[in-house]
C-alpha cells in the first residue's frame, strides 16, 4: 500500500472509484435515498458488510464505496472506503461523512466527487416526498396574532 506522509502523518492514498460515483447517481436517479439519517446509527457496520457480502459480489460491494486503497488486494475489506449508503440507500449524510472526512485527510479527488454528489442529490426537487422529506427544512408557520373585534 502507498502511503503519504504529511502533517497528520502515514495516510493511506485512494484513488476514486468511478463505479461507485455512476452507482451514486443511478440511486438519486432512482429516488433511492435518505435524506435526514443519523449517519452513526446506519453506516454499515461488520456485521452487515458481512452480510452483504455473502448475498452479493465484490463488485456490488465497492459500488458502495468512493474510495478504493491504493496497494490493498483485490476483493478485501480493506480495498474499499468512504462508504455512502446502507447498501440498499444513499443517505445524504453519508456523502457528508465522505467529504468531510476526505477533506480533513486531504484526499482531493474523493471530497471533490462526494461534494458533487451532493450538489447533484440537492437539485432534487424539494418536494421528493419518497426519500424521506424535503431536501431543505420546512420553516414552521408562526401562528397569526388574532384581530380585534372579531
Amino acid at each position: 500500500m502507498r502511503e503519504r506522509f504529511g502533517d497528520n502523518g502515514r495516510l493511506p492514498a485512494y484513488t476514486l472509484n468511478q463505479d461507485a460515483v455512476r452507482h451514486a447517481k443511478r440511486l438519486i436517479d432512482a429516488r433511492q435515498y435518505v435524506l435526514r439519517s443519523r449517519w452513526q446509527d446506519v453506516q454499515p457496520r461488520a456485521r452487515e458488510q458481512n452480510a452483504f457480502l455473502k448475498t452479493h459480489s465484490w463488485d456490488e460491494y465497492a459500488d458502495w464505496h468512493l474510495g478504493l486503497t491504493e496497494g490493498a488486494a483485490e476483493e478485501t475489506k480493506a480495498r474499499y472506503a468512504f462508504v455512502y449508503g446502507d447498501f440498499r440507500r444513499l443517505h445524504r449524510m453519508g456523502l457528508i461523512a465522505c467529504h468531510y472526512r476526505a477533506a480533513e485527510w486531504r484526499h482531493k479527488e474523493i471530497e471533490l466527487a462526494a461534494h458533487e454528489l451532493l450538489q447533484y442529490l440537492d437539485r432534487r426537487p424539494a418536494h421528493d416526498a419518497a426519500a424521506g422529506g424535503p431536501a431543505t427544512p420546512k420553516r414552521r408557520r408562526r401562528p397569526r396574532p388574532a384581530r380585534a373585534g372579531r
